[in-house]
């Protein structure tokens, strides 16, 4: 670890300015050391270097960045976000984004970076691939295996048929003690939820004359 100086440059009309730091040195403790300097708010300070923006961590990781003497960080201060009145309903691009789940384990996080970073694989498929349990994953790889059995047996139709009743069976869900089914054939004296609109209420709306 050596000392070298860098120069800041703040997005605005602030002149530049060096700032001598430790390299490398986690963008963390950067960030925290030109906020303290500049009396900038943290959560609103972006720093960018070549043309890259530095963050905090990755997967989970703490970034550290290697600086050299000379090297120019642009230095910017998101604005804070307008009323909620005038936002149109959204907060921030971000939230537009798909988010891929939290990965907790350190190979989850390499494979991501694999699949991620090498692969370029788009983030909603890994935001689906992350999210299965690996109970799930066992699931998944055994219908793939039985299937080529099921075809030398000339059951594939019927095979794909049960994995569709499966399906709906093991997503079926359990009911608290009360609550009544969408369907009235499930509910006790058959009874309807309120509002269900069906044949029988157009015939009883029609005699009342509402329509």
């Amino acid at each position: 670890m050596m000392m070298v100086r860098i120069t800041l440059r703040t997005v605005g009309p602030s002149p530049p300015s060096s700032l001598d730091v430790h390299s490398p040195i986690k963008v963390r403790d950067l960030r925290n050391l030109i906020a303290g300097n500049g009396g900038l708010a943290l959560e609103n300070l972006k720093l960018v270097l070549q043309g890259n923006v530095l963050h905090d961590s990755k997967y989970g990781d703490d970034v550290s960045v290697h600086f050299n003497n000379g090297d120019t960080v642009i230095v910017a201060v998101k604005p804070k976000p307008p009323a909620k009145h005038i936002q149109n309903g959204f907060d921030d691009d971000e939230e537009l984004k798909f988010q891929v789940p939290e990965l907790n384990s350190r190979w989850k996080r390499r494979l991501f970076v694999i699949l991620h970073d090498k692969l370029k694989i788009p983030d909603m498929l890994l935001m689906a691939i992350f999210s299965l349990s690996l109970k799930a994953w066992a699931v998944f790889i055994m219908w793939f295996m039985l299937a080529p059995i099921a075809h030398k047996w000339d059951v594939g139709p019927l095979y794909i048929l049960g994995t569709g009743f499966a399906i709906i069976f093991v997503n079926l869900g359990k009911r608290e003690q009360g609550d009544m089914s969408a369907y009235s054939i499930f509910n006790e004296d058959f009874r309807e939820l309120p509002g269900t609109f069906n044949a029988e209420r157009v015939d009883r709306d029609i005699r009342a004359g509402q329509f």
